[in-house]
């Protein structure tokens, strides 16, 4: 009977063990994703500063101070200028949706195909579905302000003294392990590098050519919606998606035949940048395989929402880059290249 009952302790223990676990693998992977945030952060202000070294021949400090102070005021300067004219806009579109939203119903209801469409969205609930799946993909741990305002507090620990951070992960590692490591975590640094460098490109061309085509479809607002599609870049495969959408919404107000343009405009410029510039990145950049990215993406989004789906892809490259050294190599499979 002892026996037992002791048997049916052990099982609860290791079953409470588990739960305890995945609670705690949640709590700590959230954390995880704004310490990666500002970790990159971290990287782009030391590359921009960089380039302010390497061409106005500032020294590395003062470069560093310049680099961060200039992209925090550029990044507001961006909201405050972006958010004046949103307000009218949207404003705008509040008061001209519904009637729009009527003559879009009276143009489908007069075909078979689109009456259907109308009795399946009306019938099914699509609308609290998808306003329960957006809720749920942009939320966080803290909040989305809050969570910006940690990672730009430890982004500027990372800028200060990086090295701190560095050894001091060294430090936990055994004797043996510790030049490893420390090489391991540059190897690390240099992917996250370029991966950045390769979305900064990306971010640049959709920019570009989302605003030149908007303008030219007589878009109010193109300086921003070209700024929000470049930005959304940096989500790969859902980004473009979700960047489309203030776009037609604003189009919109100009007549359905104008929403199909500004879809077309961008489909087109997303056809344009993977089969040109996309492939030039990745061969100077980094490359990863398109269905590990999509299913990184779709699992992290699952457990942590937006900031899962926003970092999923600079994961994916770490955790390629730890399997590669730490196991890949020692199991001798140089004939059996991953690419």
């Amino acid at each position: 009977m002892a026996q037992y009952v002791k048997k049916t302790w052990i099982k609860w223990s290791i079953l409470a063990l588990i739960v305890v676990f995945l609670l705690l693998f949640q709590a700590i992977i959230n954390i995880f994703l704004l310490v990666l945030a500002s970790a990159l952060l971290a990287i782009y202000f030391y590359g921009f500063a960089g380039l302010l070294q390497r061409y106005l021949h500032l020294p590395a400090k003062i470069s560093l101070i310049v680099s961060v102070v200039f992209n925090l005021l550029l990044l507001a300067g961006f909201f405050w200028f972006a958010g004046a004219r949103l307000e009218s806009q949207i404003t705008q579109l509040t008061d001209t949706l519904p009637s729009t939203i009527e003559k879009a119903k009276a143009q489908l209801n007069q075909s078979a195909i689109g009456s259907k469409v109308l009795n399946y969205i009306s019938n099914s609930g699509s609308a609290s579905k998808s306003s329960a799946l957006i809720k749920r993909f942009f939320s966080s741990s803290f909040g989305i302000l809050s969570d910006l305002y940690l990672i730009i507090l430890i982004t500027m620990f990372f800028v200060a003294s990086p090295m701190v951070y560095k050894r001091g992960i060294v430090h936990l590692l055994p004797e043996k392990a510790k030049d490893k490591g420390d090489e391991l975590l540059d190897q690390l640094g240099n992917v996250l590098k370029k991966w950045l460098k390769g979305q900064i490109i990306g971010f640049f061309f959709i920019a570009l050519f989302t605003g030149a085509g908007l303008w030219a479809l007589g878009l109010p607002l193109v300086f921003t919606l070209a700024l929000i599609a470049g930005f959304l870049n940096f989500v790969p495969n859902f980004g473009p998606i979700i960047a489309v959408v203030p776009a037609m919404l604003l189009a919109l107000m100009q007549g359905p035949n104008t929403v199909l343009l500004v879809f077309g405009m961008y489909t087109l410029v997303q056809i344009i940048q993977s089969a040109v510039t996309q492939p030039i990145i990745q061969k100077k950049m980094i490359s990863m395989p398109p269905v590990l990215t999509v299913v990184a993406q779709v699992a992290m989004g699952t457990l942590t929402g937006f900031w899962g789906v926003l970092l999923a892809t600079p994961i994916v490259a770490i955790c390629m880059t730890l399997i590669q050294e730490l196991y890949v190599k020692k199991q001798n499979y140089h004939k059996y290249p991953l690419d």
